[in-house]
Parts: C-alpha cells; structure tokens; sequence
C-alpha cells in the first residue's frame, strides 16, 4: 500500500471521528434535537437528490409555470374579497416550508409534479373561505342573538299598541299607527296611554249617562211613589210626644236615622237639658238608665253634645243632640243622672274646651295640665308644630 492511499485511508476514519466529537463540543448541555418529521424519507431520497439534478431544476419550472397561470384566475377572484391566491398561498408555503417542515424546507427533497400544486390550490381556496367565515362567526358570536331579542321586542310593542288601539275604540284611525308602533322607539309606543285615558273617560261618562237616563226613564214610567216610613217612626213620635207634654217646645227638631239602624235622633234647647234628662231616665215608658256614649263635635259655627242612650227594659236605643255657643261652649252636666258621664264630659273638655257646669271634678284627662288649648278644635294651632 502507498503511502497515499495510506493517508487516504487515515483521513477517512478520522472524519467520522471528528463528526461525532462536534456536537457533543458545540451543544453540550443541551438537550437532544427532536427528531422532525420527514427526515427519514429526506434521507431515503437524499441520494436520488444529489444524482438527478437535472430533472429537480426541471420541475420548479413546470410548476412555476402551472401556478402562474392558475394565480392569474385566482388572483382574479381573490381580488374582490381582498384573500391572496392559492397561488401565492403555495408559493409562500414554498418558501417558508410545509408543516412538520423546518424554516426555509428542505432544499435536497424531490419537488412535487407540476399537477399536484394546481390540485392543493384548487383545494385550499374553499377551505380558506370557510375559515373566514367561521372567525367572523366567532368574532360576533352574539349578533344573531342580539338581532332575535331585538325583534322580539319590537314584535312585543306591536302587539301592545294594537292591543291599546283595540281598546281605546278608536276606529280605523288608529290601526295604521298601530302597525307601525313596532317600529317606533319606546317612547312613542308610550303615547297611546293619553288616548286610552282619554277613552276610558269618555267610556266612564257615557256609562254614567246612559244609568241616569235609566233612571229618568224608570221614573217617568212610574208614578211618583211615596217613600215608606221607618220602622221606627213611631217611636220617635212618641218620644216627641212625652216632651212636648212635660217640657213644651224643648225639641227644636226631631228625625229617623237611617244610617244608624234608623235610631231615633231628637234635638232639644240647652237651657232645657238638665230637666230632659231626668224625664228620659224616669218616665215609665221610655226608662232610658244607660248612657252608652257620650262625644263632643265641632261643627264650626256651633258646638254639638250627643248623648247616646239606651232603655235596657225595652231593648231600645235613642239618641238626644245639645247645642252650644262655640266661642263659650257650655252644656249642663249629667253627672248625677248618669255616672258614666264623668269621664266622657272631662275628655269633651279637655279636647274640645266645653264646659259642663255641675261636674264634680271636670279637668283634662289626656293633655297635660298645662297644655295650651284643645287638639280637637278645628281653629287649634298648636305652639310647638312638632308636638
């Protein structure tokens, strides 16, 4: 053996050596480099690569000039919808490498036929269509949401307005605007309120109309009829009767109360009570020995005592008015007669400031002492407006 071949030989071994070393110098510490994919078919056709150069210049040519002629047409139809070609889609995967591929592909791998990027392209351009319109799906997900509660509401205020148009009994007039009120803003839709008042007004007075010209019409058809009288009317004359008899012209007025269960009211003279009240409590037939009630009224231009009492003989209730000055209110006590006139008089005095002359103890039992006027006076005014 030469000495050449010698070195030959030597060198040969030492390269593979020396290859083996430089990684581990270079990286050391780092981590192993993933294995990519497509390495093991790059390395199968790496030698048909190298030996077949001539055919690889050749194909990029024929497929530069396949994909000029199919980015022309695309590049037609993408210029309106501003999306690049699926041409210049292929070039730039080209450049930049496939997926699974490094930056910049894999120089020595064979390059597909002329026909298969005119195919890819064909075949990318509707799939990138649809990948617009689902992110611009996703980018508004609550449009289509939005645009049906929208309509729903309008639908609701139409069928509101028609509803209030219906009632109103407007006629035909107010049919168009309640066809449109699904269009208007709240606001109008709102104004139709005025002509519902409006219309149940006018409901309301001709309903009122039409009940008394009933009535009209009932009591011209029949003839006057005369009330009856009360039950109790004959009571009431008798009583009257009683009083004229013992004390003359004392009951300046007399009447049925209805209201009451048609209880017997008789007003009589001031300077006459006392003595009324002893021939109410004594005369055999009326027999009146319980007071139940005894109030105090202000009536503005005088001054007004009920005594409410009852016969527990007869089952029988009566009622007897006693009027008084107001600027000098002043009415008899009948404390002696009726006991339970003791505190009902001291509160009519307390809260209206009458007078009963002849009371035991008459002084305030709800204010204090010192209290300034009387509450249930309507010309009260009140030295402390918080009180």
């Amino acid at each position: 053996m030469s000495d050449e071949q010698k070195q030959d030989k030597a060198g040969g071994e030492a390269a593979p050596e020396e290859a083996s070393k430089a990684p581990a110098k270079d990286g050391a510490g780092a981590k192993p480099a993933e294995a990519v994919p497509g390495d093991a078919s790059r390395k199968a056709t790496e030698p048909e690569a190298v030996a077949s150069d001539e055919p690889q210049a050749a194909a990029p040519e024929a497929a530069k000039d396949a994909a000029a002629g199919d980015s022309s047409a695309a590049g037609a139809e993408a210029g309106e919808s501003g999306k690049p070609s699926a041409a210049e889609a292929d070039a730039g995967l080209t450049k930049s490498g496939g997926a699974g591929e490094p930056p910049g592909g894999y120089a020595d791998a064979p390059k597909p036929a002329a026909s298969e990027p005119v195919q890819a392209g064909e075949a990318q351009e509707p799939a990138s269509a649809e990948t617009d319109e689902a992110k611009a799906e996703a980018a508004a997900p609550g449009d289509a949401e939005k645009e049906a509660k929208l309509k729903a509401a309008a639908e609701a205020r139409a069928a509101r307005a028609a509803a209030r148009a219906a009632q109103a009994e407007a006629g035909d007039t107010q049919a168009p605007a309640s066809a449109e009120a699904g269009d208007a803003p709240a606001a109008e839709v709102a104004a139709p309120s005025d002509a519902e008042k409006e219309a149940k007004a006018k409901a309301a007075a001709e309903a009122r109309a039409a009940r008394a010209a009933a009535r009209a019409g009932k009591a011209e058809a029949d003839p006057a009829v005369p009330k009856e009288p009360s039950p109790k009317q004959p009571l009431l004359d008798r009583l009257v009767a009683i009083l004229k008899e013992s004390q003359g012209d004392a009951v300046e007025e007399a009447f049925i109360n209805e209201r009451s269960g048609h209880t017997p009211y008789v007003i009589v003279k001031n300077e006459r009570w006392s003595a009324i009240a002893e021939l109410l409590r004594e005369h055999p037939e009326l027999k009146l020995s319980y007071l139940r009630n005894l109030s105090g009224t202000d009536m503005e231009t005088h001054m007004e005592v009920v005594y409410h009492l009852i016969s527990l003989d007869a089952k029988q209730d009566y009622c007897v008015k006693v009027k008084t000055d107001r600027e000098a209110p002043s009415v008899p006590s009948v404390t002696r007669i009726w006991p339970t006139a003791d505190w009902n008089e001291r509160e009519v005095y307390d809260l209206l400031g009458i007078d009963f002359p002849g009371h035991p103890d008459l002084r305030r039992i709800m204010m204090a002492d010192d209290w300034v006027g009387h509450p249930l006076r309507k010309d009260y005014e009140p030295l402390d407006p918080e009180v």
